[in-house]
């Protein structure tokens, strides 16, 4: 009997045992808790456009995984984390924000991470030039708030477009922090899932927040058209980024070009660099600001440029199709309304285009939701007369009637919703209910157009991103009036830091000293 209970007594304590080591196993190998938010869109406060709420598409909870190809159900990312998704907006580029739509995103955020608390870290995904009615740092306001409600201890990883701005504010609440290394962005996706894998790192490894931060603002201000990665000196200049961001006691470096088409004191260039090793975070931030500055001269357009007239004469005569002229002052991928009428009017007034044999050129895009309306009555293959355009932008030209046929209608686009080609003489217009940039060779197959085989095509696009950029035969990028107009000195800025580049071209060499930013919780 004695053995027994004494046999009962060794399995209970064994039992024990192993209930202690698994408990302890269990704690030791918790995943860390992350939550993913953020709101992004590139906004011109010198376009008279407002951007609503519905312009971002927020997704929330789960459906964030979507935008993602990295945080896949089955991806090693997906595994090592419990990922919390709250709310992620994401518009095309447009008009100022305004507070009601800003709040609005804001306070379901908030709502939502307060339900879920505490974290361990925060994926924050931004473009970083956001501009919102009555703020002057938009990014820098959310990421505050943010910090208010998750606490001082959680480590933030904070994702950008290298167009940007990274104020000092941004700059202290993020812990981690990085941005594309290529313009086009054709590493988007690569950057983020980068700022992802850094912030577990950091996590898993225990080092948590990294122990300085550089932050070097650079006061030079260009467009994204003149510093592309395709061409030098913009190529050579974030070749020397993973120079610094590799180095043993680097967590990643960054350079900023900054947007141009926003007048708030943060825009301007930035040059950040995080780590734990003070002297290599500090040279190399300096390193990288120092190459920017010696290069400012060298930046130029990453394409030919002129006048519409210019660019129609060059593209007329030539045999290589199709020619493509950009329309970059109302380029809605970069804050433009998106429905100044001034080009195509003047298209639509050269003789070369009134007959139905003359050069075939497609025209993207126009938003007329008023044509769109009227297309969806009379249908394919018949006459429409309606107006088109000037409804947010009337400034350089009153809204375009257009008469002519209806030749394709598609409907159900996220961002046109309704899409209508309507042939003006040898012109196809793409008319939209909503703006909508057009990037994609599907863009146009889809409405029936043959791109690759048209003489001209006129696209409301700055540089050409890479599908267009592969089709194009000759390319040009016209200097036409809108909200991103390319000539900086007309745009009339009164509240960004001066001296500034290139609008102060005798400047001296400003002080590009690394300054070190104290973490959110010191």
């Amino acid at each position: 009997m004695k053995k027994i209970i004494f046999l009962f007594a060794l399995s209970f304590l064994s039992f024990l045992g192993c209930k202690n080591q698994s408990e302890n196993r269990t704690e030791e190998e918790k995943l860390p808790k992350i939550a993913i938010a953020g709101i992004g869109i590139e906004s011109s406060t010198f376009s008279p456009a407002q951007t609503e709420e519905a312009a971002f598409h927020a997704r929330i909870g789960d459906s964030i995984f979507g935008r993602y190809s990295f945080f896949d159900a089955e991806s090693d990312i997906r595994q090592r984390a419990e990922w919390v998704p709250t709310l992620l907006g994401k518009s095309i580029p447009g008009g100022i924000v305004t507070r009601e739509a800003y709040e609005s995103m804001v306070d379901k955020t908030l709502k939502m991470l307060k339900e879920n608390m505490p974290y361990d870290g925060l994926f924050f995904d931004i473009h970083g030039a956001m501009s919102v009615v009555g703020l002057e740092d938009a990014e820098g306001d959310l990421i505050k708030r943010i910090r208010e409600v998750v606490g001082p201890e959680v480590l933030i990883s904070t994702s950008m477009d290298l167009h940007g701005n990274v104020s000092e504010t941004l700059a202290k609440h993020s812990d981690l922090i990085t941005c594309y290394r290529m313009a086009p962005h054709e590493d988007a996706l690569e950057s983020k899932e980068r700022s992802v894998r850094l912030l577990l790192e950091r996590l898993e490894n225990g080092k948590g927040k990294p122990e300085y931060k550089a932050w070097v603002p650079v006061p030079i201000l260009l467009p994204g058209e003149k510093t592309s990665t395709r061409i030098e000196p913009g190529k050579s200049l974030y070749a020397k980024v993973p120079e610094v961001a590799d180095q043993d006691g680097v967590i990643d470096a960054a350079i900023w070009i900054g947007y141009a088409w926003a007048d708030e004191p943060r825009n301007h260039a930035v040059v950040m660099v995080t780590g734990d090793d003070k002297e290599k975070v500090t040279s190399g931030a300096e390193k990288l600001a120092n190459a920017f500055w010696d290069v400012r001269d060298e930046f130029e357009f990453v394409a030919p440029v002129g006048t519409l007239e210019e660019s129609l004469i060059l593209a007329l005569e030539s045999d290589k199709k199709p020619y493509i002229i950009s329309d970059m002052g109302d380029n809605p991928t970069a804050g433009g309304a998106g429905d100044v009428t001034w080009t195509l009017e003047k298209i639509l007034e050269r003789p070369e285009f009134k007959t139905d044999n003359g050069p075939t050129l497609i025209y993207a895009s126009i938003p007329g939701p008023e044509l769109t309306e009227k297309a969806l009555e009379v249908g394919i293959g018949n006459r429409i007369t309606a107006k088109v355009g000037a409804a947010v932008d009337d400034r350089f030209a009153p809204p375009l009637e257009l008469t002519g046929t209806v030749e394709a209608i598609k409907e159900g686009d996220r961002d046109a919703e309704v899409e209508v080609v309507v042939k003006v003489g040898s012109v196809h217009i793409i008319v939209t209910k909503k703006r909508k940039p057009y990037h994609h060779k599907s863009d146009f197959t889809e409405l029936g157009l043959k791109p690759s085989e048209s003489d001209i095509i006129v696209v409301k696009i700055g540089y050409l991103v890479p599908e267009l950029y592969e089709m194009r035969g000759g390319w040009i990028m016209a200097l036409t009036p809108g909200g991103v107009d390319q000539d900086l000195e007309r745009l009339g800025y009164r509240n960004i830091k001066r001296p500034m580049f290139p609008l102060d071209k005798d400047m001296e060499k400003p002080d590009l000293s690394a300054r070190l930013i104290q973490a959110s919780n010191q």
